[in-house]
């Protein structure tokens, strides 16, 4: 066994050092199904870039993707999506590679039409549908701009900030554009005037009526006040944009932006259309050799987590592999003000993002990822000690005021708009705290520096922590699928501050996970779990939520047990395993609106928990 153990260590850390770039970074792909590659096919189209070779592999992708009944689906075991099929229907046609009488597209057309058509998507699919002519904007739209000059418009969370105001201000005009190549999707219209938005604005009206009042209360004429609005939008988008030329760095929000652009009067070829298209351009990818475009790249968080999880495995901080690394990661630390300072003031940026472009947007797991990679570089060099002490005085401010972590901004909570009708609901809107951010946060606390649960704001996060607890034991992972994902944080943050082990909390998450160990030895969790809210086993196990659920119990138990070495086995027995487990999201994008597979947490998991087996028990 302990031979064994290490050859599978050593297996994985040869994998992953072969696989690192010239510049020290870990580039694996930031997978996140076909929603992105049809709506690249849209916007090229829309703004008469024909890219063809691009075009038609990503057309080629999305054809790939679709199940024999006509629909695409979300994941493995999910049920046809309607929203993403009619963006991968809506996208072929538009690629002009497939026509409407194709057998695959009159599938596709028939699982629309027997799910409802156009009226029964998600809020984001008819505002693209609207933004290129398929869809009619209602006579009202859900908010109207002047909520930008709000003060409460900061109550949003970032993400949504970010894809909101775009679309605020094309919606304003209610801009739309069709081109000659435009498919007609009328035919997906169950009533004859499609363009109902009843559902929507609905359940935006109580939201609405807060709105309305906040802008009675604004001094000025309504035609100025609604010129300011549109003006203070666009400067708010322009404010953001990335040196890449993308808003924010994301691929939603640069979409949206690009038709907040074109709506107030800027050309195809302007410098900063062009620019945010060309910035698009760089988040293709190759998987199984078939062309992707990314929502984003995840270079950061993945050359984080590889670096670490290395130097656990045992390579030398002092090796070229960790020492170009950590020089990436020293040089990607963040050094401007963005939006996470509005609630968060008087306090030096210091946080890591995500990913290899953004130089505004840090979050609480990139910034202790990196520093659990950088450590051992700081403690050699003096000269990066005033990098560690920023970062950390960074994550210690962005406490919330209930004691945890959430990813991004601080008190970003506000519970008026949980319910409000867009993919994920309040996972989009808001930015709480998390089982997964507040656990791994005080693990990094804990194993990384001096403070423990003797120290008040630590003595806070482990109140938060076993405060949102679930009845069987579990925690709820935002980021991770789900609450595999959710106790392994908990529990090894709890446990690094000094929570004794026979705590009832940690005793309880011990029991849970023991009741949903497969026989096979592993761990496997549905991606359903999220939009059920509570845990959803799947059929078979996977590599890394086997991974999490061992390194949980090793870190609680004093001793081996049966249980560990089954997980153990399991994932010395499935070095070789490559099917669809292995491709399984593990990562959580919006529930019920896109999930991530994240190729490197198949070797830098099993790594990370092999490697701490091997401390603690031989």
């Amino acid at each position: 066994m302990k031979q064994m153990v290490e050859a599978e260590i050593n297996r994985l850390v040869h994998i992953l050092i072969e696989k690192q770039d010239r510049d020290g970074t870990w580039s694996y792909p930031f997978e996140t199904g076909i929603m992105t590659d049809c709506y690249m096919i849209i916007l090229l189209r829309t703004l008469e870039i024909n890219d063809e070779d691009l075009i038609f592999s990503l057309a080629e992708r999305i054809m790939n993707k679709q199940s024999k009944n006509g629909a695409w689906k979300l994941f493995f075991d999910g049920k046809g999506d309607l929203s993403l099929t009619v963006g991968a229907y809506y996208a072929i046609l538009y690629s002009g590679y497939k026509t409407k009488n194709d057998p695959d597209m009159l599938l596709a057309k028939q699982f629309i039409i027997n799910n409802g058509g156009l009226k029964e998507t998600s809020m984001f699919i008819k505002m693209m549908l609207a933004l290129t002519g398929q869809y009619k904007w209602p006579r009202s739209f859900l908010a109207p701009i002047e909520v930008i000059l709000l003060p409460n418009f900061f109550d949003f969370s970032i993400y949504a900030r970010a894809n909101m105001t775009p679309i605020f201000v094309a919606a304003h005009y209610k801009f739309s554009r069709k081109t000659k190549r435009s498919p007609d999707l009328s035919d997906l219209s169950i009533l004859r005037d499609e363009g109902d938005w009843e559902r929507e604005l609905k359940e935006w009206r109580s939201f609405l009526s807060i709105i309305q009042e906040g802008i009675n209360r604004l001094i000025g004429y309504p035609k100025e006040l609604r010129r300011q609005a549109l003006s203070r939008a666009e400067q708010y988008i322009l404010q953001r944009i990335e040196p890449d030329g993308t808003f924010y760095s994301y691929f939603s929000s640069t979409f949206f932006m690009i038709f907040a652009l074109l709506a107030r009067g800027y050309s195809n070829e302007h410098p900063i259309i062009t620019h945010a298209v060309a910035g698009l351009k760089t988040f293709k990818t190759k998987i199984n050799d078939e062309t992707h475009i990314q929502y984003t790249t995840a270079t950061v968080w993945n050359t984080a987590l590889i670096s670490y999880s290395l130097q656990e495995a045992g390579v030398s901080s002092l090796s070229s592999a960790i020492q170009k690394a950590n020089r990436y990661l020293l040089s990607r630390q963040q050094h401007l003000y963005g939006d996470w300072a509005i609630h968060n003031r008087n306090v030096l940026p210091g946080g890591w993002g995500f990913s290899n472009i953004n130089t505004i947007n840090p979050d609480i797991d990139d910034t202790t990822a990196s520093l659990r990679a950088v450590r051992s570089l700081v403690l050699n060099n003096n000269t990066y000690h005033q990098a560690w002490d920023r970062a950390v005085y960074w994550i210690i401010s962005m406490q919330n005021d209930d004691g945890g972590w959430a990813a991004f901004e601080k008190n970003i909570d506000k519970s008026y708009l949980a319910w409000l009708p867009v993919e994920g609901g309040g996972k989009m809107l808001l930015d709480p705290s998390t089982a997964d951010l507040t656990g791994r946060t005080l693990e990094f606390f804990g194993n990384f520096t001096k403070l423990n649960h003797h120290h008040p704001f630590i003595k806070h996060g482990i109140k938060w922590l076993i405060e949102h607890q679930e009845k069987d034991g579990s925690w709820y992972g935002r980021w991770g699928i789900c609450y595999i994902y959710g106790t392994w944080a908990a529990v090894t943050g709890l446990v690094a501050v000094g929570t004794e082990r026979k705590h009832s909390a940690i005793q309880k998450a011990v029991q849970w996970l023991l009741t949903i160990q497969n026989e096979d030895g592993g761990w496997g969790e549905s991606c359903k779990s999220d939009v059920n809210k509570k845990y959803t086993p799947l059929a078979n196990s996977t590599r890394t939520h086997t991974a999490w659920a061992l390194d949980t119990l090793i870190a609680a138990e004093k001793e081996e047990t049966p249980s560990i070495r089954r997980g153990i086995e399991f994932l010395l027995k499935t070095w070789k395993q490559n099917d669809w487990t292995t491709s399984y999201p593990k990562g959580q994008g919006l529930p019920g609106g896109f999930y991530i597979h994240y190729e490197s947490y198949e070797y830098l998991f099993p790594l990370l928990a092999l490697s701490h087996y091997k401390k603690k028990f031989y």
